[in-house]
């Protein structure tokens, strides 16, 4: 496994990996309705909105054998947007290594979350603290996340 920079060519791969981790690995803290909301829909305006985030923000793909196997994207302010790693590859290091990673790349003071239930206990190993429980509406449909922090 290797990480480097997003390239704009990885968006389906990104995408795909997207919604085939929340639906496979996220199941247990969420129902089926609020899966659904949480991936919302694949059209063009989605799929604009995050190849312009993801062009704006620092992203690493990490490859395993040139298969991109986890993402995750982070704001100059420090605001980690999104880290996501497939279901086949969990529990290897690749989400620690793309977090470390770009917390390296970005001198912030601190550093910032929105974590999933499933997300908050490998936050919490790397060393975010909960600032607050949300309650987010996508789609109609009710989702629980949590502000997280840590200092640099």
């Amino acid at each position: 496994m290797h990480l480097r920079a997003y390239q704009p060519t990885d968006l389906t791969a990104v995408r795909t990996l997207f919604q085939d981790t929340v639906e496979r690995v996220n199941w247990r803290d969420y129902s089926p309705e609020q899966l659904q909301a949480w991936i919302g829909p694949d059209d063009v305006t989605t799929r604009a909105t995050w190849q312009a985030t993801l062009c704006r923000h620092r992203t690493l793909v990490a490859l395993d054998a040139e298969r991109v196997v986890g993402f995750a994207d982070m704001s100059e302010a420090g605001y980690l947007d999104r880290l996501y790693v497939a279901a086949t590859h969990q529990r290897q290091g690749i989400a620690r290594a793309l977090v470390l990673t770009l917390e390296q790349m970005t001198p912030a003071a601190s550093y910032t979350t929105l974590a999933s239930i499933t997300a908050r206990p490998f936050f919490e190993h790397q060393g975010y603290r909960v600032v607050r429980k949300n309650q987010v509406t996508r789609a109609g449909v009710a989702l629980t996340n949590f502000a997280m922090h840590k200092d640099n």
